[in-house]
């Protein structure tokens, strides 16, 4: 099998552009709130290997706990998550998924009696971001664990 594209390499300006986004994602309050259970959550519905990889150490490693990672995927019948947490794992599936026909006004209603506008507007670009980065890593086969060290994630010890 041949290599694939290595976008960091490839398309350096991009990637760091990119990269710095997300830098600045990271410093707003409702991303930390949510960031582990959003991108977790976006990589398994994109079947991001890497990413689903990359974002359970993360989350582990800062301290969530391993029976809420075995939930996410069934979320809705878990009594493991708040309701702000079920907000922000509906916004995730329908920004993941996109229905058709766009974002009915019951489910941003929905959004707004959990989120002020800035943080919803927040949690979107983080939703955003990730879907990029799923896409990126899906079309380029980023190895799953290729990274660990060089991200720190070998700390999770899994």
């Amino acid at each position: 099998m041949q290599a694939r594209v290595n976008y960091y390499q490839t398309s350096p300006q991009a990637a760091q552009k990119y990269l710095d986004f997300n830098m600045a994602l990271a410093q707003i309050e409702v991303i930390q709130e949510f960031k582990h259970l959003v991108m977790l959550r976006a990589s398994q519905l994109n079947g991001c290997a890497f990413c689903v990889d990359m974002h359970a150490k993360e989350a582990t490693i800062d301290g969530e706990r391993e029976l809420r990672l075995h939930h996410l995927t069934v979320w809705r019948e878990s009594a493991l998550f708040s309701p702000r947490e079920r907000a922000a794992l509906a916004w995730t599936e329908t920004l993941t998924r996109l229905p058709e026909h766009g974002v009915d006004d019951n489910t941003y209603d929905d959004m707004r009696r959990h989120f002020s506008a800035a943080e919803l507007s927040d949690l979107t670009f983080l939703i955003v971001a990730i879907n990029g980065w799923n896409r990126l890593s899906i079309a380029f086969q980023a190895v799953p664990g290729s990274a660990d060290e060089a991200f720190g994630l070998d700390k999770a010890g899994l």
